[in-house]
């Protein structure tokens, strides 16, 4: 098991970074520098969604221990997909913690060193963080050993009452997870809360429902159904992989304005993986 971006910080930083916030009963969102990692469960049986950015281990355990008590870990590590910001620290989790790995098959040769991803597209029209995905962390991380596939059945390890949801087109194994009793969704990046590629609204934390970041997702189409899908499920609390979370008429009324105007807000109007481009 090694991640071969250990060690490769990231300069990126928001005004969110470090936040802790209770997005719904036994939901935590904590804010990695530009990231969102999230702590679902209380202190008998809980799990961690994502891992956040390269060398950010300590601070994930730090703030698992100030919810949960002092050596609290994890059950398992459920992830949404594989890029860089969201296994950077998961190899250092997992033998912290000796904890499964779970997600979905389609996600899993990218988890294991077997696939690499496609090249991020820095020509996509957006902004500055657009322009440096150039530069970004790309080779794949190794757990083998430790990742599992997710269960056919729709159901998430160790988090009750949740299911998950296949939403590709930024990954193509890419999963949201959303528990139906209270209508919370963990989206991941099938959309943001934050127009992702421009820098100071990255930093600002501009609260604004988007699509996923246009330089790393390469199926348009897919990307499109996942969020129709995702609105089809009528979410009242949402915590997403890049922005604040958002809850109630904002979420919705904002996520079903993204599904209608899909191709005009998300879509890039030039760019290596758009239609007629590749």
């Amino acid at each position: 098991m090694n991640h071969k971006n250990e060690g490769r910080k990231m300069p990126f930083t928001s005004v969110g970074s470090g936040n802790v916030q209770l997005v719904a009963d036994k939901v935590h969102c904590y804010t990695n520098q530009i990231v969102n990692v999230c702590y679902v469960g209380d202190k008998e049986e809980w799990v961690l969604v994502d891992a956040g950015m390269p060398g950010s281990a300590s601070k994930i355990k730090a703030e698992a221990e100030q919810l949960f008590g002092e050596g609290a870990k994890p059950k398992a590590i459920i992830l949404t997909h594989g890029h860089f910001d969201h296994v950077g620290s998961v190899v250092e989790l997992v033998e912290e913690w000796g904890v499964p790995v779970y997600a979905h098959p389609l996600e899993v040769p990218y988890l294991t060193g077997e696939t690499r991803y496609n090249e991020p597209d820095p020509s996509v029209s957006g902004g500055m963080v657009a322009k440096l995905s150039a530069f970004f962390p790309n080779r794949p991380v190794d757990l083998s050993g430790h990742i599992h596939k997710l269960p056919h059945d729709g159901t998430i390890p160790f988090m009750p009452g949740w299911q998950w949801i296949h939403t590709p087109g930024h990954t193509p194994g890419h999963i949201s997870a959303f528990r139906f009793t209270d209508k919370t969704l963990i989206a991941g990046d099938a959309f943001t809360t934050v127009k992702q590629e421009d820098m100071l609204e990255v930093v600002q934390q501009k609260m604004e429902i988007h699509g996923p970041p246009r330089y790393f997702t390469p199926d348009w189409e897919a990307a499109e159904a996942s969020v129709k899908k995702l609105v089809h499920l009528k979410p009242l609390h949402g915590v997403t992989g890049h922005g604040v979370p958002v809850s109630g008429d904002k979420l919705l009324d904002g996520l079903t304005y993204l599904a209608d105007h899909f191709k005009e807000i998300a879509v890039p109007s030039h760019g290596r993986y758009v239609e007629g481009e590749r």
